[in-house]
């Protein structure tokens, strides 16, 4: 019998659907509680986990998003490349890589701005540290893949990543946007690392794969 496809076929559908609904239901914290308290509770903000408070914003902070803009470059990123990692790895690893790298995109935050000593009452969300990770990956198993670059610059996959991550860079501290680099970083390193495993535990299947998307 064949599945049928719907909403909820595929996980990055419903990864989707949790951050629009999260987006949505943030207005409505908000004028119940309070602007400022509705992002305390759901931000990721390192003073407050250095003092052992709010530890759920690990999780809660990866489906947030700052505006409308926000969530909208993040969920088309999501869509396409989430879906091609889903079904280039399965929908339980892609699952786990995903969640996996939005924590450690966090906890990579949190560290380096403890380290650093920046300004830890600053807050962060958004689904681009986890999304980072699913092109680490990419970066790793397909590095040849030819994608545009804002839809209209062709890179190697490889080469995207590093592009995105310099520009995103350059622009938080040119132009002084709020741009979470180092939680972008945490999660590339959780995709990268996890494309190297594999690559090293099926070293034919991840050469067919690199072979078969560098046409």
């Amino acid at each position: 019998m064949l599945r049928r496809n719907n909403l909820f076929s595929s996980y990055t559908s419903i990864i989707i659907l949790i951050n629009v609904i999260t987006f949505i239901a943030f207005f409505f914290l908000s004028n119940s509680v309070g602007g400022n308290s509705a992002v305390s509770l759901i931000a990721l903000q390192p003073a407050a986990i250095l003092a052992g408070k709010n530890i759920w914003t690990f999780a809660t902070s990866m489906f947030m998003h700052a505006n409308f803009t926000h969530i909208f470059v993040n969920m088309i990123s999501l869509m396409f490349i989430g879906s091609f990692v889903e079904k280039l790895i399965g929908r339980k690893r892609f699952l786990w890589l995903y969640l996996g790298s939005g924590l450690f995109a966090g906890i990579f935050f949190v560290l380096l701005a403890a380290i650093l000593g920046s300004d830890l009452n600053v807050y962060a969300v958004g689904a681009s540290g986890a999304i980072f990770g699913l092109g680490g990956l990419l970066a790793i198993l397909t590095p040849r893949l030819p994608v545009l670059v804002f839809f209209i610059i062709p890179m190697p996959m490889w080469l995207a990543m590093i592009f995105l991550f310099g520009i995103l860079y350059l622009l938080s501290f040119s132009l002084g946007i709020p741009i979470g680099n180092a939680a972008h970083f945490g999660g590339l390193i959780v995709g990268v690392a996890y494309g190297l495993y594999l690559k090293s535990k099926y070293p034919g299947k991840a050469k067919m794969i690199r072979d078969y998307f560098s046409r």
